[in-house]
């Protein structure tokens, strides 16, 4: 068999196999071959089975050119000149004509096939030219995996037509020239005058601030009012300056480490960390508030945060519509491809709870990691594979060239407003120097580097294009060169004479009726009561189903306990309480948003937030009935992730200062798995950043024997990093305090995360409830005194917080031990030194104990011992141990038998 005859046979395999899923399903196949079998079919009706055979014999030629297209348009991008600095790896891929049975000499020929690439019936030479333009040129365009005919439809059009006659006006060459020299002559600028200091350079990647340029202003034009971006610290400095708006003053100020710092703004951070925000004039004459997010050297941790920011503008500012912010994500080749928050965060695209509307990613490709060269760094062939999992597009760039940097740029708007749907830039770049400006990058890649240090930045590179193509001349790019560099000398000549004051960063406007907190805020109660009236309306929702909804039988007898605890008793549970707080808030028309796994129905059974109907399984949110001025209850069941969902709940909330925002850890030992969100932000981000964040955090806590791993929500961690009033970190035993603590988050005049060591066993505890005036006349209480105990007498003073309490209790009730006195601290941070020195100061006689449940080097005790220094204490608790819990019951049970006796021995 010769070759064609070999090909022609494989052909014809493969199109049966498209003509029976055609046969199927039309839409199952390709336009273009729904078209080839319609006029299959139509031959079939007319000539018969021998015309047919004619038919397609006279138009397998126009199969195969269309078979090129398709190879082109599904692997042109592996053959794409997109690599400034190396050549493309080798990946076998097939697109000469002659594998498709084509020879020369059907160069000339003239196919009908041309029409779909917008060229009409025309030669195959003219075919082959424009995929080439199209698919290998300094775009690869990765698309053919999207499933979605209508996006696969519109991206072929883009690329195939508008890109392939893309030719920028001269106005917009001489933009791109502007932010380009901008770019470029402010890294060299900076390099030349700071020798050696750190500041993570862009140099080799300057094309991303023209790409920056491009999407505000195209966002602008489509009618986004908001931009925020996240990225880690590289070109940080230059999107500082070129995009953002901060001075050059300002910038050069922090190099000279002249300027006037005030000390009582916190510890602050390294000048690459911070963030910014401005009012941006487009160049049509457009405002855009575009806002940078700070971010630690935990390159991607940001990523979350920001859309959770953008998400949290969506709800509060404008009405839901997300269109009209646009969140960015800049990432590094190496981090984008290493680390899992981007999976994460990219599963989040499209989830009720966490669609934004699509996010731009745009990746900084320098093509190594600190000293990792991309072989080492990823299997993955692009570092950007992790947009096939939501069906993204990925425009593959060479980082030298502009001009195709900014239609991708405009294009990935266009895409994001069009389908709501994240969409991935890939700029293959270098860089030129190390990791930072004192490394040397030539201990690892001497060959690159030799590469690299004789190649021309990007702008010298575009000016010879410019000037080849006579858009611009020689004198005019020099004198750009010339005059920015002297503004830029001017500048800093002004800081070294006259050094800037500090200047706190701008505080957006819901923030500014807000102000630091005082330590004498944690002296006093806040009002967090709500009228009989308020309980009333909110439990009449709470108690009430819809005509004609069949709940579960569990469910009707729940709503039974819950009416008979609101109507009679006059007593409210945990979860009473917790639906209390958010129902009253609701009502006050406060946004309350909560997210986690499973959280809806809870964990333990306990929040049964929505309902769902037995026989139709209709969804019913109580709370979403309370009445009809109130704002919806926002409660989603997240994906099954930590890092990314708390991320994102962090952003949300620090874009909401008068939302009451929430995640709730399936177990609290789950939440070590999100411990750069709460080291690098809840704890620290107001001592490094100025910002304040109101978030909250519910951490399943108790010892029950069930286990290591659903015990201990480890709260030794969140005390270690307890200092400065920095954080609520609460072990609550009541209904009430947890009532009146979630309304303190909105009632206090500044923001302070709440986290909250919450209960399991004790959801369903008898004793565990609150009388109705707790919650109409009280307020929360930091430390809560024992009633039982003789206060002349006793010998014995134990403190302690949380679960344990309730064992202790029993204990002391059942014995009546009057002698031992059991006080509850429910506030460990910041810490009611005078409220538990008063309580102690009962007890004259007294020794002092702390006694927890935890093993001795986990729990609070190393924290007491740290903070509390006034009076000396005994520890009881379980032994020092590795692992949080035994994972035996039977032991656990000794355990704890053994430990409340030995509270009560004297």
């Amino acid at each position: 068999m010769d070759k064609y005859s070999y090909i022609a046979n494989a052909h014809g395999s493969y199109i049966d196999e498209l003509y029976k899923s055609y046969k199927e399903n039309p839409d199952s196949v390709d336009q273009s071959w729904q078209k080839f079998f319609e006029g299959y079919d139509f031959s079939l009706e007319k000539y018969g089975e021998n015309g047919v055979s004619q038919a397609v014999s006279s138009d397998h030629r126009e199969t195969h050119v269309r078979e090129l297209i398709h190879a082109y348009r599904s692997r042109g991008h592996l053959k794409s000149d997109t690599n400034p600095v190396r050549p493309r790896r080798k990946h076998n891929v097939k697109l000469d004509p002659g594998e498709f049975g084509l020879t020369e000499a059907d160069m000339d020929e003239e196919f009908d096939v041309g029409a779909e690439i917008g060229l009409g019936k025309t030669s195959l030479r003219k075919i082959l030219d424009t995929l080439k333009k199209v698919y290998t040129g300094a775009i690869g365009f990765e698309f053919m995996y999207v499933r979605d005919q209508k996006i696969l439809d519109w991206l072929i059009e883009k690329f195939e037509r508008s890109y392939f006659n893309y030719t920028p006006s001269l106005e917009d060459k001489r933009r791109i020239l502007t932010k380009l020299n901008e770019a470029v002559v402010f890294e060299n600028f900076l390099h030349t005058k700071f020798l050696g200091q750190k500041r993570f350079s862009l140099e080799g990647g300057e094309n991303t601030i023209p790409a920056l340029d491009k999407i505000i202003n195209k966002a602008a034009e489509m009618n986004v009012e908001e931009v925020v971006i996240g990225m880690a610290h590289r070109g940080r400095l230059n999107v500082l300056s070129n995009i953002m708006g901060k001075t050059y003053e300002e910038i050069f100020s922090e190099f000279e480490g002249n300027t006037k710092l005030d000390l009582t703004m916190g510890d602050g951070d390294v000048k690459y960390h911070l963030g910014y925000s401005s009012t941006i004039d487009t160049a049509a004459n457009k405002k855009v508030y575009v806002k940078l997010a700070p971010n630690p050297s935990h390159l991607e941790a940001v990523d979350p945060i920001v859309l959770g920011y953008t998400r949290a503008q969506v709800d509060d500012e404008f009405d839901g519509d997300l269109k009209r912010a646009i969140p960015i994500l800049i990432h590094g080749d190496a981090a984008i491809a290493g680390q899992g928050i981007v999976y994460e965060t990219v599963q989040m695209s499209g989830l009720p709870g966490y669609n934004t509307g699509g996010t731009i990613h745009l990746v900084i490709n320098n093509q190594v990691g600190f000293t990792t060269d991309y072989d080492d760094a990823r299997s993955s062939i692009y570092c950007t594979d992790v947009a096939k999992i939501v069906d993204a597009p990925v425009i593959h760039i060479n980082g030298d060239d502009p001009e195709a940097v900014t239609f991708a740029a405009a294009l990935a708007v266009e895409y994001r407003q069009e389908f709501g749907k994240d969409i991935f830039i890939d700029l293959l770049c270098y860089r030129r120097h190390g990791h930072n400006e004192s490394d040397e990058p030539k201990f690892t890649q001497p060959k690159l580097y030799n590469t690299i240090a004789k190649h021309p930045n990007p702008r010298e590179i575009y000016v010879k294009k410019l000037i080849e193509r006579g858009d611009v001349d020689a004198e005019l790019a020099n004198k750009m060169d010339k005059e920015f560099r002297a503004q830029l000398q001017d500048r800093l000549n002004e800081v070294k004479q006259n050094p800037l004051p500090y200047k706190p960063q701008k505080v957006e406007e819901e923030w500014q009726q807000l102000r630091k907190s005082k330590p004498s805020d944690f002296d006093k109660p806040f009002n967090t009561k709500i009228t009989q009236k308020t309980v009333d309306i909110v439990g009449k929702a709470l108690t009430t189903l819809p005509e004609g909804f069949k709940p579960l039988r569990q469910i009707e007898k729940l709503f039974k306990d819950r009416k008979t605890n609101f109507n009679d008793k006059k007593q409210l549970s945990w979860a009473d309480a917790e639906l209390l707080a958010y129902g009253s808030l609701l009502l006050e028309n406060k946004i309350v948003r909560m997210s986690g796994q499973d959280v809806k129905r809870g964990t333990f059974s306990h929040r049964h937030s929505f309902v769902f109907d037995a026989n139709t399984n209709e969804p019913y949110c109580n709370l979403d009935h309370i009445s009809e001025n109130q704002e919806k209850f926002r409660i989603y069941n997240s994906l099954l992730s930590e890092y990314g969902v708390l991320g994102f709940e962090y952003g949300y909330a620090m874009a909401t200062p008068h939302a009451l925002v929430i995640w709730e850890a399936q177990f609290g030992d789950f939440a070590n798995g999100c411990q750069v969100i709460v080291d690098q932000f809840i704890s620290s981000a107001y001592t490094k950043w100025q910002r304040m964040n109101g978030l909250v955090l519910l951490l399943p806590h108790g010892y029950e024997g069930q286990g290591p791993e659903h015990s201990s929500a480890r709260f030794e961690r969140y005390l270690q990093m307890a200092a400065g009033n920095n954080m609520f970190i609460c072990n609550l035993t009541t209904p009430a305090n947890l009532f009146h603590a979630l309304r303190r988050q909105l009632q206090l005049p500044f923001r302070m995360p709440l986290i909250i060591v919450s209960p399991k066993s004790l959801l369903r505890h008898p004793k565990v409830v609150s009388p109705m005036k707790a919650f109409t006349s009280g307020t929360f209480n930091e430390v809560i005194g024992d009633e039982y105990a003789t206060k002349a007498t006793a010998k014995r003073l134990i403190l302690c917080c949380g679960k344990i309490y309730y064992d202790l209790l029993e204990e002391q009730q059942k014995a009546k031990r009057k002698d031992v006195a059991v006080v509850r601290i429910e506030q460990l941070s910041p810490f009611p030194h005078k409220k538990i020195l008063a309580e102690i100061n009962k007890y004259k006689k007294a020794k002092v104990f702390w006694v927890q449940e935890e093993p001795e080097n986990m729990g609070a005790w190393s924290y007491i011992l740290r903070v509390f220094r006034e009076v000396p204490l005994e520890i009881i608790s379980r032994k020092a141990a590795a692992s949080p819990a035994t994972g035996y019951n039977k032991v656990h049970k000794d355990e704890q038998t053994a430990l409340v006796k030995a509270a009560f021995k004297i």
